[in-house]
């Protein structure tokens, strides 16, 4: 069991030994890690991952990364305790947000498998952005000064916006060309964008695809129909336009920032595969 002991404003640690005494009482022997850096996560469970049935995730989307990244292709499930800003992958599944929760999860047993992608050498199982998202992530990540809230990426959009130049986005899906224009992309495997904006409903998650959004229109007034048609679970539509694929190749003349399930990347080119073996996550019965 791994967890973030700063997450959910400092509930972790407190979360992670609820659910270590919780299986105990089940009979299922746990050692609870607490993170203490990044990639802590992925370096404890890469090292265990031999002696390990389970895996339990305390804490948001980038230690559940971490996580996966660690299991790799063991096929171990992984049960999630979702303390972190946007827990986007525990909204779409409707995963319990608290340790007894948790704990029903780990009786029932119930799992499901997810694609990941690997996008520059990096796991993505969330969105991959390339374009004007990412230039807020990036603001973000430049303005933090310890754990990020939902609430800082609103000046960071302000100021991403002061400084955002659409560029044209050279874009191939599994080989063929996109013909048109492209200013921003996302490659998702997701519904809920931040825990804010609603994709696809259409979505599959163990498909062996990535839904792909391509945003055709990067000036002010696109973005800000992209953002309203969002929120109303109304994308794609308009100027974003819906493919599928199993590979992604960007391109671009001027440098365009990308984001990896918001963390900072660097610029392009980018370029996304769709892994062969995808993770198992446990999940409510329905």
């Amino acid at each position: 069991m791994v967890a973030n002991p700063v997450a959910g404003r400092g509930r972790g640690e407190r979360a992670g030994r609820e659910l270590h005494e919780g299986l105990a009482r089940l009979g299922i022997e746990s050692a609870l890690h607490l993170t203490r850096h990044r990639g802590d996560a992925l370096a404890t469970v890469r090292a265990r991952r031999a002696e390990l049935d389970l895996v339990a995730s305390v804490g948001g989307d980038g230690t559940l990364r971490e996580v996966f990244e660690g299991l790799g292709e063991s096929g171990l499930p992984v049960a999630v305790l979702p303390l972190g800003t946007a827990n986007v992958l525990s909204i779409d599944l409707g995963l319990p947000r608290e340790p007894a929760g948790t704990l029903e999860l780990v009786k029932a047993a119930k799992s499901t498998c997810i694609d990941v992608a690997d996008v520059n050498g990096r796991l993505s199982f969330l969105v991959t952005g390339v374009g004007f998202d990412a230039l807020v992530v990036h603001e973000v990540e430049r303005r933090r000064r310890g754990p990020i809230t939902k609430l800082a990426y609103l000046p960071a959009a302000l100021s991403a916006l002061r400084r955002w130049k659409p560029a044209q986005l050279v874009v191939e899906l599994d080989g063929q060309r996109v013909e048109g224009p492209v200013e921003s992309l996302w490659a998702s495997n997701i519904i809920h964008y931040g825990g804010v904006l609603r994709l696809s409903p259409t979505r599959v998650l163990d498909d062996g695809q990535f839904d792909v959004y391509l945003f055709r229109d990067g000036g002010l007034r696109g973005l800000a129909a992209v953002g309203v048609r969002g929120l109303f679970g109304r994308l794609p539509g308009g100027s974003c336009e819906l493919r599928r694929a199993r590979q992604l190749r960007v391109t671009s003349s001027a440098q365009v920032p990308y984001h990896v399930d918001g963390d900072t990347g660097g610029h392009t080119p980018v370029e996304l595969a769709v892994s062969a073996t995808g993770r198992r996550i446990l999940i409510p019965h329905r």
